[in-house]
C-alpha cells in the first residue's frame, strides 16, 4: 500500500474565509425563489383527460384491427411488398383517419404533441401486427 501525501487531492481541507459578509464591498442581494407553477387540475379536467385517453386508446386499437384485416385481405402474407412499405402505408392512412375522427369525438388534435401521436400510432401498429400475424396462422 502506498502512503498518501497529506496534501493529496483526496484529503478535504477547510476553506479559508478572507472576508466576512459585513466587510465585503458588495452587499448580497437576495433574489426571490422562483416558484414552480404547477397548475392544479380540477376533478372535471382530470375526468375529461381520462375520458380522452380511453377514447384515444379505443379508436387507435380499432383502427389497428381494421387495418390488419384489410391488409391481410389485400396483401395476404405480404410477400410481394417489403414489410416496411406496408407499415408506412398503415401509419400514413391511420394518421389522417385519426385527424378526422378525433375532432368528431370532441378531442382537440391541436393540443397533441409528438408524444401523443407516437402513442396512438404505436397502438395502431401493435394491433395491426398482432391481427395480421393471427390471420396469417
Amino acid at each position: 500500500m502506498s502512503k498518501r501525501n497529506p496534501k493529496s487531492k483526496f484529503r478535504k481541507e477547510p476553506a479559508e474565509l478572507t472576508q466576512t459578509a459585513a466587510e465585503s464591498p458588495v452587499a448580497k442581494i437576495e433574489t426571490p425563489e422562483k416558484k414552480s407553477q404547477i397548475k392544479e387540475r380540477t376533478p372535471e379536467e382530470k375526468q375529461k383527460e381520462y375520458r380522452d385517453g380511453v377514447i384515444k386508446t379505443i379508436v387507435s386499437s380499432i383502427l389497428g384491427i381494421i387495418s390488419g384485416v384489410i391488409m391481410f385481405s389485400k396483401y395476404g402474407a405480404g410477400e410481394d411488398r417489403p414489410w416496411y412499405a406496408i407499415l408506412m402505408i398503415v401509419i400514413g392512412i391511420t394518421y389522417f383517419v385519426q385527424k378526422l375522427i378525433y375532432p368528431q369525438l370532441k378531442i382537440d388534435t391541436k393540443e397533441f404533441k409528438f408524444k401523443d401521436w407516437f402513442y396512438v400510432e404505436f397502438i395502431v401498429i401493435d394491433f395491426f401486427l398482432v391481427v395480421w400475424t393471427l390471420l396469417l396462422n
